[in-house]
């Protein structure tokens, strides 16, 4: 974060049309903005500044910001919001597989934007500093894991930290806090507070995909996160919670 507590946001579009407006709006909020018309100039930033949030289009003219955000996302935990001209819904499927954690399309409204950033940066709680697992946390401990609901971290036992999205760590924190119980994707999209912001009920698939992913020894024969067919998912027990 910059100097007198203002939040930085780096936008990464190849129109310049764009970035002006989207610059001059949101420093008019208050945030501190760079932007890039390319790669080379966002991993230039990122190098120089500490970045609290990227405005990443899906589409530029010589680049994949797909692969763009997934670059970023295996290096940074900031929050990655996609801006792109097209309304397919595959494209904002496949924005979140890789790592977006909002998506927008475009023309958009810089009311709504500035809301959502704002939401995304309040939930990411990136001001605090990281802390190490502690028995004064909140933890749920089910196999190897330890998910720290205090910190918002997921390390194993031998305290290696496996680095989840906002929308991995709510939808996890949802399941892991309602063990044995089939939860439907409605009722999983309204319990998870990182999925504030317009889905699909395929948006749940494609995060506990993910998920496995990283938690399961086999994702294809899951230990944690069961699929119940016609009725949802369930979180397989038993998880126990630290004592504060």
């Amino acid at each position: 974060m910059s100097e007198l507590g203002k939040k930085t946001l780096l936008i990464v579009d190849d129109e310049p049309d764009i970035r002006h407006l989207l610059s001059d709006a949101l420093a008019q909020k208050g945030y501190q903005v760079f932007d890039a018309q390319n790669g080379v100039m966002m991993w230039q930033c990122l190098e120089e500044h500490s970045v609290d949030l990227i405005l990443m289009d899906l589409y530029l003219q010589e680049e994949d910001g797909l692969q763009l955000a997934r670059e970023v996302r295996e290096r940074f935990d900031m929050p990655i919001m996609m801006l792109t001209g097209k309304g397919d819904e595959t494209d904002r499927i496949l924005g979140l597989e890789l790592a977006a954690d909002d998506y927008m399309m475009k023309p958009f409204n810089l009311r709504e934007l500035t809301a959502r950033i704002h939401a995304l940066l309040r939930r990411s709680n990136r001001n605090m500093p990281t802390q190490t697992l502690s028995t004064d946390h909140d933890c749920l401990y089910f196999g190897k894991w330890i998910l720290d609901l205090t910190s918002r971290q997921l390390r194993d036992q031998q305290g290696d930290e496996v680095i989840l999205t906002l929308g991995e760590f709510s939808l996890l924190e949802t399941l892991a806090t309602r063990p044995d119980r089939v939860l439907s994707r409605e009722q999983i999209i309204d319990l998870s507070r990182g999925l504030e912001t317009e889905v699909f009920d395929r948006t749940v698939d494609v995060l506990i995909l993910r998920l496995r992913r990283k938690l399961e020894a086999n994702p294809k024969a899951p230990e944690f996160i069961k699929t119940q067919r016609g009725l949802g998912y369930l979180f397989q027990g038993p998880v126990s919670k630290s004592v504060s």
